[in-house]
Parts: structure tokens; C-alpha cells; sequence
């Protein structure tokens, strides 16, 4: 890479009152500003279009040991770093003519800690920024010296500001927090636990649409019947609500929050930050997030454990729709879950299929089970525990007849939890209703080889495009798929992670020969090995790690995905 030293100032001096696309000529090059160097990954071609694209490399911060000690703290880190260089441009805004001109920005965060691309923290302490520069321009024509003051006077200013005045003690706070939540998580198997609330959590969040904190939320109490203990590294010995592993229901009447602590627990995968509320809320990471979601496409998926003996024959040991009713998605959300290593599932009333989640007695006499293709969830439930190892947590508020099969029964009164199994199993006992029916054995799969043809990011003639809007679409060629409703995809730089992962199955990842399950793990590997940046598109600062299971499911939900015949699935 050439290194032209302090000579960008005079390269946009130079560059003064020239046509626009003039700039072109920055990209590629690095230059050195001082201890900082500064690379162009892209140059915008107009004032107006996506701003360019920078890479910040600072080699020895000085940054204290314990931020560098392991790649969690060095993700939280940079996270730390992360946040104060947003608070650092926010408070130095400032726009210099046309278009986007004299913009500079970083990729903005939310609650979690998430492997982002936008600051990254080495091993051997080097920070790595990715942000974007409105390039300045009145009309079309180069602003050079404003140029100048920006690149080399408020960005390496600005940078400096945020390192030199770095709160150590709240970077110590921010790290400690981080792995705190992950020595919780990791002892929650050993104790026999699905997830884990340490009381005086907050849990309620601000509105659906802001993740923060709600004001006035009442602090979680754990009565004695449902608390147990875990050992934090930095917070000591913490006491909260422990969830068991097995099959727990959470209850209660309406706006109790049956819900928020459902929600909560789906986000207890993810590490969130001090003062969030749910920083010592932790779940099991193959902890996934089930619902209906009438209309999605499904492919190849076998739903032979929930759903069989189709009317007209028709095949469901390797089911195709581009329409799923609220049940088929919801059995098919629940096989394409266990298919990449789910270890508990999370499951709301209000958003399930009624007819997938019970059948009553009376309407098994109407309709005689012979009639019915569905083997509704209660009758599989314990089966996926006491066979496969995999826990249920539902929240429930009309369906009696999981207390049959719950080992664990909480009440939510007025946010505050209580044990009340004892008393469901004697209302069970009191009212027998038909109960759950023996469902038979849970049919093997075969393996699911996505069709490398039927993966197309381009637009007719048109070059490849994949694009994540929000947390609601990932537009991947012709086609929008839909993940507005995977409740575990919280960030919308992770929806552009998963973009990306699509492109890489499109270009080679997928190869016919590989298994579905075999390309999570492939990306899983690559990841862990050599960073985010292996498989997200060069030079983007907006991306954030997506978990395996969302990853998966987007995949899962492209409408053009076809499966490689049988014959070869089974060779």
C-alpha cells in the first residue's frame, strides 16, 4: 500500500475546484497522519451518493492489558471505544457543503455487545475504525481544503480526543460486565439451567420500536422457590431466577409480563451493555425463538414429527410451500431450529399457531385424530426433552393442558415471579382433560442440500445485489426475504452480515455437496478463526455478528432456494 505520509493535505489542496470525480484518485491509497493511517476503501462518485468509505488503523492505542486479555474483552472493547466515538462525531457534527459534504460517521449501535466491523481491537492492540466521509464538494466541484481540515485536522482530532480521554474506569466496567455475562452463561448447563435473571434486573424495555430501558420499571424479585445462585468473576455471587432446563411454562393474567420476561430470556443470548438492565440476564446460546409467521416460504423441510397424512397424498417428509399457514411455518420454524443445533425453544402463546399448539377434548371427539394431520406441540413436548435434550420455555395463558406436561410452572403477578408447579399439578390432577396422546417416535431426516443454482444475487442483467434494510428485509437480487419477525435479530448490521453470508453461499459456499447444517458450521469455523471481516464484503464498517440460528433461518425463507434431489441427499 503506498504510503504518501502527510502529503494528503497537500494532495487535496491540489485537488481544489476540480470536478468531482477527481476524488477517485484517493482510493486505495493509505497515508500516514502521524501515528494514525488512513486508507480510502471507496470514494463516493457524487456529493450525493453513499458517502466514502475510511479505515482508521491506529497500531499501539495504550490501551490498559485487561481490555486486550481475550477476544471477549477486546470485543467489548472496542465496543466501549465504539460508543465514544459516536458521542465524539455527534458532538462535532458538522456539514460543509453540497449533499452529504463534511459528514463524518460510525456505524450506530444499540444495547448489545456485538462483534462489530466499525472498530475492531487486535491482539496485538491495534484499533482498527471503519467510518464514512461526505466528501466535500460546492455542487460538483471539490471543496480540497475543507477536504483537508476534515481528513486530516477533525478525523485525526476527533480520534485522538476519544483515546487520550478514555474513562478507564468505566472501560474496566464496561469489559467486566461483558465477562461476567459470559462466565454466568457458560455455568448454566452445569446447574441444570436454561437461563438465569439475577434479581433486581430490569426487564421491561422503554417502547417495541426503542430497546431501552423502561423508566419506572419495577427490579425483578426472585421469591425463595425459584432463586438459585451463580458466581460472577467481577459481581460475585449473584442471586436470581433460575429457569430449569426441561419443559417450564410462564403465567399469568394479561400485562403482567409473561411476555417481557419471554423477551428478555430470547435476548439473554447476547451481551448487553452496563445500565441496560439485562446485563446479568443470561440464556443458553442454542436458546432460539419460535413463532407462526403465515406466508413464508418453506423447502424441503421434514415436518413428519408435526405434520403427516396430507389430504391428496401429498408429501411432508420433505415439505415445499411458498405460502405456510400459521402452523406449517411454525413446525417448520421448529425443525430448521433443531437442524442447527437448537437447545431450547421459546415459545409465546399470542404468537403461535392455536391448532399446532393444542387440541383439546372436545375437539379431538369432533374431529377424530385420524382426520387430523397435526400433532399438535403438546404432544411433542416432552419428547424433545426427554429424547433430544431440548428444553421448552412457553409462555402460556389459555393452554391448561400443558400443565400436564410442565416440570416447572411460573406465575407472573404484577412482574414478580412465583413457584407455582405444585399447585398446576394438583389442578391437573383435579380437572383431567385428554392430556397430550403418545405422538410415536421422532422420524430421522435426511440431510437438506441447498441447490447452489438457486441462489442468484443478480438482477436479470444487472450486477449482484444484496442489500438488509433495517432489521425487516434482506434484499438478495430480485428477491426480498422477509425476517422482520426472527425476534433474535436485533441489530440491522447484522441483517447486512447475513447479506453478505448469502453472497459468499452464492459464489462457492454452497456447493451442492454441503449440507445445510454443514454450511453453518463451515461459516461458524471461519469466523471464529479468522474474524467477521472473512466473510462480510471488504471495506464495510456496518456490519455485526448474526448468531447461526438467524443466519440459517434467512436462508431458509429465500423463496428461489431449491434442495438437491433426494437421491443425491442420501448417497
Amino acid at each position: 500500500m503506498a504510503d504518501l505520509g502527510s502529503d494528503l493535505a497537500g494532495e487535496l489542496s491540489r485537488l481544489d475546484g476540480r470536478p468531482y470525480g477527481f476524488y477517485k484518485d484517493l482510493r486505495g491509497r493509505t497515508y500516514g497522519l502521524g501515528a494514525l493511517r488512513l486508507r480510502f476503501e471507496h470514494v463516493q462518485g457524487d456529493p450525493f451518493a453513499a458517502p466514502s468509505r475510511l479505515r482508521a488503523d491506529i497500531p499501539i492505542p495504550g490501551l490498559p492489558e485487561r481490555a486486550c486479555r481475550s477476544p471477549e474483552a477486546r470485543r467489548a472493547t472496542a465496543d466501549f471505544v465504539h460508543r465514544a466515538v459516536i458521542r465524539e462525531l455527534a458532538g462535532a457534527r458538522r456539514k460543509t457543503g453540497s449533499g452529504k459534504s463534511g459528514l463524518l460517521e460510525i456505524l450506530p449501535v444499540g444495547q448489545h455487545v456485538l462483534e462489530r466491523t466499525a472498530v475492531r481491537l487486535g491482539q496485538d492492540g491495534g484499533l482498527r475504525f471503519r467510518l464514512t466521509a461526505g466528501l466535500p464538494a460546492a455542487g460538483r466541484r471539490i471543496l480540497g481544503r475543507e477536504a483537508a481540515a476534515l481528513l486530516t485536522g477533525r478525523l485525526p482530532q476527533a480520534l485522538d480526543r476519544v483515546l487520550t480521554r478514555l474513562d478507564r474506569p468505566q472501560l474496566a466496567r464496561h469489559v467486566q460486565t461483558v465477562e461476567d455475562q459470559l462466565a454466568l452463561r457458560r455455568q448454566l448447563s452445569a446447574h441444570g439451567l436454561v437461563a438465569f435473571v439475577a434479581e433486581g434486573s430490569s426487564l421491561p424495555r422503554h417502547s417495541g420500536a426503542e430497546d431501552r430501558p423502561l423508566d419506572g420499571a419495577i427490579p425483578l424479585e426472585v421469591p425463595p422457590a425459584l432463586a438459585c445462585e451463580l458466581e460472577a468473576p467481577h459481581a460475585g455471587l449473584l442471586r436470581g431466577l433460575g429457569v430449569r432446563a426441561g419443559v417450564t411454562l410462564i403465567a399469568g393474567g394479561g400485562y403482567h409480563g409473561k411476555s417481557t420476561l419471554l423477551a428478555a430470556l430470547a435476548q439473554g443470548v447476547y451481551d448487553h451493555i452496563p445500565g441496560d438492565g439485562r446485563e446479568r440476564c443470561v440464556s443458553v446460546p442454542g436458546a432460539v425463538s419460535i413463532r407462526a409467521e403465515d406466508g413464508r416460504a418453506v423447502r424441503g423441510v421434514d415436518l413428519r414429527p408435526f405434520i403427516t397424512a396430507l389430504p391428496l397424498g401429498r408429501r411432508t417428509d420433505r415439505f415445499d410451500t411458498d405460502d405456510a399457514s400459521g402452523s406449517t411455518s411454525q413446525a417448520a420454524a421448529i425443525v430448521e431450529a433443531l437442524e442447527v443445533g437448537a437447545t431450547a425453544l421459546l415459545i409465546d402463546e399470542d404468537t403461535a399457531a392455536t391448532n399446532f399448539m393444542i387440541r383439546d377434548a372436545r375437539m379431538r371427539r369432533l374431529v377424530p385424530d385420524d382426520k387430523e394431520p397435526i400433532t399438535p406441540y403438546l404432544d411433542r413436548v416432552r419428547q424433545l426433552w426427554e429424547e433430544r435434550g431440548v428444553s421448552s420455555i412457553l409462555v402460556v395463558g389459555g393452554a391448561g393442558d400443558y400443565l400436564d406436561v410442565a416440570d416447572w410452572v411460573i406465575h407472573l403477578d404484577e412482574y414478580r415471579p412465583h413457584d407455582v408447579t405444585a399447585r398446576a399439578k394438583d389442578i391437573a390432577a383435579a380437572l383431567p382433560q385428554a392430556g397430550p396422546q403418545s405422538a410415536g417416535s421422532w422420524p430421522p431426516a435426511a440431510d437438506r442440500l441447498p441447490d447452489p443454482r438457486s441462489l442468484d444475487p443478480s438482477r436479470g442483467r444487472r450486477a449482484e445485489r444484496v442489500r438488509g434494510v433495517k432489521t425487516r428485509t434482506i434484499e438478495f437480487g430480485t428477491e426480498e426475504i422477509e425476517v422482520s419477525l426472527l425476534a433474535q435479530l436485533v441489530d440491522p448490521a447484522q441483517c447486512r452480515m447475513i447479506g453478505d453470508i448469502l453472497l459468499a453461499c452464492a459464489r462457492g459456499l454452497c456447493d451442492g455437496r454441503r449440507s445445510l447444517t454443514d454450511i453453518i458450521e463451515l461459516i461458524e469455523t471461519r469466523v471464529e478463526h479468522d474474524g467477521l471481516e472473512v466473510l462480510t464484503q471488504s471495506g464495510f464498517g456496518d456490519r455485526a455478528r448474526a448468531r447461526r440460528f438467524e443466519i440459517a433461518a434467512a436462508l431458509n425463507r429465500l423463496r428461489s432456494l431449491r434442495l438437491m434431489p433426494q437421491s443425491k441427499t442420501m448417497s
